[in-house]
């Protein structure tokens, strides 16, 4: 009864997104693969990779999503952004900006494709490390933190 309940939540405050047409371009995707390998994959694994001790004492447990994902792209994004209550699943929306978190939601729906060898060079040609991705999002195009 709860992941219904659950589920029914997700796509119902999801309904509203506005999903982004450019989800499979290369770029954001092998973005979004150093994002995941740096925030996700601890918890939700990645091809090759075996259970960490957080992901075996989590409990709920966290989906593995290189099983793949029954979630629309824009439950996927409300789910990374909002987090999910008592589920260990943290809202990366109050740290990361919306494009940062939609190069997530791009890798996921490539990421049950990758073996263990993909995904680690899909990792690699992220164009920026997580720490640059955070700089680059706190300031202003014209390299000045935001106001």
């Amino acid at each position: 009864l709860m992941t219904t309940v659950r589920e029914r939540s997700i796509a119902v405050r999801a309904a509203g997104a506005v999903v982004p047409s450019d989800l499979a371009d290369p770029k954001r995707i092998a973005a979004g693969a150093g994002q995941y390998a740096e925030m996700c994959s601890g918890c939700h694994l990645a091809p090759g990779m075996k259970r960490t001790e957080i992901s075996q004492g989590l409990y709920p447990r966290a989906p593995e999503l290189r099983r793949g994902s029954r979630l629309t792209p824009a439950e996927e994004f409300w789910v990374v952004k909002h987090g999910v209550k008592m589920t260990g699943m943290p809202a990366w929306g109050v740290t990361h900006n919306d494009e940062l978190l939609w190069d997530v939601v791009a890798f996921l729906r490539k990421l049950p494709e990758l073996t263990a060898d993909q995904y680690q060079t899909l990792v690699k040609s992220a164009p920026k490390t997580h720490d640059e991705m955070m700089q680059e999002m706190d300031e202003g195009h014209d390299g000045q933190p935001h106001q």
